[in-house]
């Protein structure tokens, strides 16, 4: 970060820390020379590294704990996100407080100036699919956003008020739109509830891999140690993307029908059990349209932006991830 703090080195907060992609991040933070509190409602220490790291316990749907949590801050990654996800949004009152709420109390919380002469940094975690169906492959940033599920439009309401608060003035703010994400949790009980991880249990408990579609379907697929590595590139260099949202991705748009395939293979060489099958069913009724439509994202503004770039191969973050859940498995028995 370029941000000088009124300590030898600048304070950065990460809400949400015991999360998937939060638990990523504080993993990544702690390695380097910052101070780093990480706040969640169950204490996460992100390991050893040589970053001065406070582990801060907390409902942040509370907005005097949320100020508290947040004090002094020169940045604030956000990544919380209600339990339950997408389906959450749906039914849940309490999905919208944490969705939507936070940031809105965030950024009424933070103060415009903490000592160093500009507003605090918050860089938030959004979500590629906030576009809604997409209009065309490559996504590239510049589509109309037309949400089409209650989750997208929480998340859509968030980057629009963080987004406000920056035209403002009151901070700076940066919008990562994320991909589908994957990969293993870097801490006790932040799991993966993505498509991928959720086909490698099966595959790791015998069990068929079933697609909702006839599997070429694509999706953008990024490891999680590569997204959270283009929340530190956002931390270090984020004059240029203040005021914006930018989309990550790795531009290759892989068909879910071939990733379950891996997937199946690459348990199979693990376990040395046959490769399980994968098979079309029919899909249930709570599907959403956007699980029916291609996504590829060209994230070259952000890779312009920051020099930002994912180093994980699709077979090498299968592979790392299968291994990384037999573990978890063998463990639990």
């Amino acid at each position: 970060m370029e941000r000088v703090a009124s300590a030898d080195r600048p304070l950065i907060t990460v809400l949400g820390a015991s999360g998937f992609v939060g638990s990523a991040v504080a993993r990544a933070l702690a390695r380097r020379p910052v101070r780093l509190r990480v706040v969640a409602r169950r204490p996460s220490a992100p390991g050893p590294g040589p970053a001065d790291t406070s582990v801060v316990t907390a409902d942040l749907t509370d907005r005097a704990a949320l100020a508290e949590a947040v004090a002094g801050s020169d940045a604030v990654v956000h990544l919380l996100l209600a339990d339950g996800g997408w389906r959450a949004a749906e039914s849940e009152p309490r999905a919208e407080r944490v969705n939507v709420g936070v940031m809105r109390d965030l950024v009424a919380v933070l103060p415009p100036d903490t000592g160093g002469g500009v507003p605090p940094l918050v860089v938030y975690g959004g979500a590629a699919s906030q576009v809604g169906t997409p209009p065309r492959e490559p996504l590239d940033g510049s589509e109309p956003d037309r949400p089409e599920t209650a989750y997208d439009r929480q998340k859509l309401t968030a980057e629009h008020l963080l987004l406000k608060a920056t035209s403002e003035g009151r901070v700076r703010g940066v919008s990562l739109r994320l991909p589908t994400v994957f990969g293993a949790g870097a801490a006790p009980g932040a799991a993966d509830r993505g498509v991928v991880s959720a086909m490698m249990r099966r595959a790791l408990a015998g069990e068929p891999l079933t697609m909702w579609h006839d599997g070429t379907v694509r999706r953008d697929l990024v490891h999680v140690d590569d997204v959270a590595a283009a929340f530190t590139a956002a931390l270090d260099r984020p004059d240029a993307l203040v005021g914006g949202h930018w989309l990550i991705g790795a531009g290759r748009g892989d068909a879910l029908g071939d990733v379950f395939r891996l997937v199946a293979r690459t348990v199979s060489d693990h376990t040395g059990r046959p490769p399980v099958p994968v098979v079309s069913v029919t899909p249930p009724s709570h599907a959403p349209v956007t699980d029916f439509r291609s996504v590829t994202i060209d994230s070259a503004p952000f890779r312009a932006a920051t020099g930002w770039h994912p180093t994980t191969s699709l077979p090498d973050g299968v592979r790392r991830t299968v291994a990384a859940l037999a573990r978890q498995s063998d463990g639990g028995r």
